[in-house]
C-alpha cells in the first residue's frame, strides 16, 4: 500500500505577501467604513425615532390643555418637546462623566465619590436652570392653570391624584394640614419633572410623602388605622356602586 502523496507546502514569494498585506488593509477599511456608516445612520434612526416620542408624548399633554389655537397649540408642543431633548442631553452628558470618572478612579474610592459627588451638583445647577427657563416659556404662552396642568401631565397626574387620596383617607384633615400636603406634594412634582425614568419621578413623591406621613404621625394620626377605615368606606361605596 503506497503511502499519501503529501500536499506540497505552498510558499509565497514577497511580492504575493505586499498584495496580501495590501488586500487585507483595503478589506478592512472598507468595513470600517462600513461599520461608520451602519454606525452614523443607526445613531441618527435612533435620534428620529426619539424625536418622535417626544413630541408624542408632548402632543398628548398639551392636548388634554384644550386651546383650540393651532398655532399656540404648536408652540406648547414644541417647548415641552425640546425640555425633554434638553433633559436628555443633560443626563446624556452626566452618564459619559460618571463612566470616566468610574474608570479613571476604579482603584480609588475615595477620589471616585468626591468627583461623582460633584458632578452630581453640576447636574443639579444645570437642571434649575433648565427648570427656570422652561417654565417662563410654558408661562409665556399658556395660563397658570395650564402650565399646572403640563406639570401634572409630565409627573402622570400623581400630585393631584395622591392629594386627593390623603383627604378621601383622613377625613379630619385640618385646613392647615391640607395646605402642607399639597406644599410638599408640589415640591416633589418640581423636582419629579426633571427627573430621568418613570422609576425617578415617583421616586421623588415617596421621598415627599414619607415626610407627609411621619408629619402626620407626629400629629397624632393613626395611619394604619385611617388607612383600614379608608378601605371600608370605599368597599361600601363601590358596593353600592
Amino acid at each position: 500500500m503506497l503511502p499519501k502523496k503529501a500536499n506540497p507546502v505552498k510558499t509565497y514569494s514577497i511580492q504575493n505577501i505586499k498584495y496580501m498585506k495590501l488586500s487585507i488593509l483595503a478589506f478592512l477599511l472598507t468595513f470600517s467604513g462600513i461599520t461608520a456608516i451602519f454606525a452614523q445612520t443607526n445613531s441618527a434612526a435612533n435620534k428620529e425615532a426619539y424625536t418622535k416620542m417626544i413630541t408624542e408624548r408632548a402632543a398628548k399633554i398639551v392636548t388634554k390643555l384644550y386651546l383650540n389655537d393651532a398655532k399656540k397649540t404648536e408652540k406648547a408642543t414644541v417647548i415641552v418637546r425640546d425640555q425633554y431633548s434638553n433633559l436628555n442631553d443633560i443626563y446624556a452628558a452626566r452618564d459619559a462623566r460618571v463612566k470616566e470618572i468610574k474608570e479613571k478612579n476604579k482603584d480609588n474610592k475615595v477620589e471616585r465619590d468626591s468627583a461623582l459627588a460633584k458632578d452630581g451638583l453640576i447636574v443639579e445647577r444645570a437642571l434649575n436652570k433648565l427648570h427656570k427657563k422652561y417654565i417662563s416659556k410654558l408661562s409665556a404662552q399658556l395660563t397658570n392653570e395650564q402650565v399646572e396642568l403640563v406639570k401634572n401631565g409630565m409627573t402622570y397626574n400623581v400630585l393631584p391624584i395622591t392629594y386627593k387620596a390623603y383627604q378621601e383617607e383622613i377625613l379630619t384633615l385640618t385646613e392647615d394640614q391640607k395646605k402642607q400636603i399639597l406644599s410638599w406634594l408640589t415640591e416633589a412634582r418640581e423636582h419629579a419633572m426633571d427627573a430621568e425614568s418613570s422609576d425617578k419621578k415617583h421616586a421623588w413623591f415617596g421621598k415627599y410623602k414619607g415626610r407627609i406621613n411621619n408629619y402626620l404621625s407626629a400629629a397624632g394620626y393613626d395611619l394604619k388605622k385611617e388607612g383600614i377605615e379608608w378601605e371600608k368606606r370605599r368597599k361600601a361605596k363601590a358596593g353600592v356602586n
